[in-house]
């Protein structure tokens, strides 16, 4: 076969295996024998292999041929992916059907759809070809999971039809309950311990290092929203109908609504429908219909206006009560843990549940072998709500909580207002110093991505690491050949960690780069007390240092805009403790940055007595990125227009309610690129 014959033979086959993938995972109609669809597979690749020079990135070969990766790229979305405000009873879905007519008037029409209960993706295609895939992250950055997602065959790597030059579609990757059933018999068949939820299965594999292995699992994915502006239909419906025609899995299972009777027709009818399904969903999706009305009812800072997720109510189980244990977190916050007799719940094992803290407790009067009524927050996290009294023996003991740390003994303290106990030895306590390491390393902190997945842990038991500015004394050869052996979660199956010569690299190029951090993140790395990523930001701007910081007072810090009592008395007392101030020496030896460096310190009184309200989204910063600029040049941010606010910075989707007001009482109206000339030095 010569060139030519096999590039046409290679697109041939491209074309009919893409048509042949189409009918099977999208259209559920099968066309041609796994034997014949394997038959053509094996040509393909033999043909790619032989001319390796007319290989598409569309190829159905290309869903399984991505390398293994060590870590996935922080991508930025094109388009923040919010989620949805939740709503539990009928009386908040009508109370979000009067806020939306009362701004848009009585001519609404609603789309109701599964909520189901997966891992958001964000898709974009250019030319028609799956370019990237990026899943939700913090809304505003995810990690880049394309070589993974490749492998899911609902998903098309070449769209069909009529397509722009670029679209970027949202959907929710799951995992099927047959297909996760199936799982776990092959794992428990190899001596693997079994998976606990089709969620959480789902989530994990989409992040694994190999497609290989994740092709191998039973993923499976809907798309339902287009957030590519300028395409050639009004309304959301419209819009699932066109990413239908572009090849997309889109759920049958949608209504159009025109009013309230009519949505709860839908909820009530999926409440108890979603039992016959084979994929799980925790409540329905109601989305104002028309694009332009979505648009007019704008977004808040988390979640869009015309959309939200009705949940159906927690399933609520009976079981007994076998154990109270405590738990210690980062700060030292002690949280009793329920360990209860293994139920059903939810399509899950239970096993655990939280109690919060004594007052919960307390309340509930909760007791060793008691039966207990469990339910799932939020179809998420599982609590204890009652107790049933009428089956509690005659000799139970009613519950006291912990006086000493389970983990270092020490006597606990519980500050007057406060609902958690604590554990004061945060420099000798196991738990809190592996907690403050591993905020230390977060991506919001010092970003050090090279020694995540449990490192920090294999360095503490090590004995190389004790504080976090031991991290920065860590040499290649005092980590190279470490290795530990984990248990799985049945208590038996092990595996062994180990850290080779890349893992060792990345660690150490890792801890280099993050002497880059700008101090206010490395003020939030610390893991003081009530000093958040906004709180950070805030001091280091007033003081610039922290020296400055070491200095100042709770009077002093007081006068920061929005810095409490609660706050300045936390960040005194840590910085008061000899040991603290050492760890900050060593820190600042190493190479980290405790001062605003010249070229982030740009005239930044220059917004000196402006006050600002932020509100939609924005070309090329993110909402925060700006709030965090407006406090770094001084100004104020505030989150609701009066009289006192200087400007309103508004970006697109702005709700048309702040718009109003800013415009009656007639104040400036600015936008990204006005707000970033304020701040350039020409303009002062």
């Amino acid at each position: 076969m010569n060139r030519e014959e096999a590039k046409k033979r290679i697109q041939d086959l491209i074309k009919k295996l893409q048509e042949h993938n189409y009918n099977y995972y999208v259209k559920s109609a099968s066309t041609i024998s796994d034997q014949e669809f394997d038959f053509l597979l094996k040509e393909l690749e033999a043909l790619e292999d032989g001319f390796p020079e007319f290989r598409q990135s569309d190829s159905p070969t290309q869903r399984v041929g991505g390398e293994p990766t060590k870590s996935f790229k922080t991508v930025r979305h094109t388009y923040p992916m919010l989620s949805l405000s939740n709503t539990y009873t009928e009386q908040e879905v009508i109370d979000f059907d009067e806020r939306c007519r009362k701004l848009l008037g009585s001519d609404l029409e609603y789309v109701c759809e599964l909520k189901y209960d997966g891992v958001a993706i964000g898709l974009r295609y250019e030319d028609g070809v799956l370019s990237q895939a990026v899943t939700r992250g913090d809304g505003v950055e995810g990690d880049d999971v394309t070589n993974n997602v490749k492998t899911i065959h609902s998903i098309p790597l070449k769209l069909r039809g009529d397509y722009p030059e670029e679209i970027e579609i949202r959907g929710e990757i799951f995992m099927s309950l047959k297909g996760f059933e199936k799982l776990n018999e092959e794992r428990l068949a190899s001596g693997e311990a079994r998976f606990a939820n089709p969620r959480n299965s789902a989530s994990g594999t989409l992040k694994m290092q190999d497609p290989k292995i994740v092709a191998s699992r039973p993923l499976d994915c809907y798309l339902y929203f287009i957030p590519s502006p300028g395409l050639n239909f009004t309304t959301h419906y419209e819009g699932l109908m066109y990413a239908h025609q572009l090849g997309f899995k889109v759920s049958k299972n949608v209504a159009l609504c025109k009013n309230l009777d009519q949505v709860f027709e839908f909820i009530n009818d999926w409440d108890v429908g979603r039992q016959s399904l084979d994929y799980e969903i925790d409540g329905i999706v109601i989305k104002v219909n028309s694009l332009q009305l979505q648009k007019n009812l704008g977004f808040t800072a988390k979640s869009p206006r015309w959309a939200i997720a009705y949940k159906f109510k927690a399933e609520k189980v009976e079981t007994f009560l076998e154990e109270i244990t405590y738990q210690v977190g980062r700060t030292g916050a002690i949280t009793p843990v329920a360990n209860l007799s293994p139920v059903q719940l939810g399509g899950t094992t239970v096993k655990r549940a939280s109690l919060h803290n004594a007052d919960i407790i307390e309340s509930l009067d909760v007791r060793i072998g008691d039966a207990v009524y469990v339910e799932k927050g939020g179809e998420i996290i599982p609590k204890i709500v009652g107790v049933n009294k009428a089956k509690r023996s005659d000799d139970s003991i009613p519950t006291s909580f912990i006086s000493l740390c389970p983990e270092c003994a020490t006597p606990l303290i519980r500050k007057e207002g406060e609902a958690a106990h604590f554990c004061p030895n945060e420099s000798g306590c196991p738990p809190q110093i592996k907690g403050k390491l591993e905020h230390f390393i977060g991506r919001k902190a010092m970003n050090i991505d090279s020694l995540g997945e449990g490192k920090i842990e294999m360095l503490y038991d090590h004995g190389l690491v004790k504080n976090v500015s031991d991290l920065y004394n860590l040499s290649y050869s005092d980590i190279l050949g470490l290795e530990k052996t984990i248990k799985s979660q049945d208590g038996i199956t092990e595996k062994k960690l180990s850290f080779q010569e890349k893992t060792a690299e990345n660690i150490i190029k890792g801890l280099e780069a993050s002497k880059n951090t700008p101090f206010p993140k490395v003020l939030f790395a610390l893991g003081i007390r009530h000093i958040g990523e906004t709180v950070a930001r805030k001091l280091a701007n007033s003081f610039k240092s922290m020296d400055k910081l070491v200095e100042a007072s709770i009077d002093d810090l007081v006068e920061v805009d929005e810095i409490g009592i609660k706050i300045a008395e936390s960040l005194v007392v840590w910085l008061d403790k000899p040991e603290h101030i050492e760890i900050i020496d060593r820190l600042r030896e190493s190479g980290l940055h405790m001062e605003i460096q010249a070229s982030e310190d740009q005239s930044s009184d220059i917004l000196q007595g402006k006050t600002f309200v932020v509100s939609g989204i924005f070309q090329t910063h993110s909402r925060d990125e700006i709030k965090g600029l407006i406090d770094q040049y001084g100004g104020k941010n505030t989150s609701s227009i009066s009289k006192k606010t200087s400007f309103v910075l508004a970006g697109e989707n702005m709700g048309p309610a702040k718009l109003a007001k800013a415009e009656k009482l007639g104040i400036p109206i600015i936008n990204e690129d006005d707000f970033l000339e304020m701040i350039t030095p020409e303009a002062s």
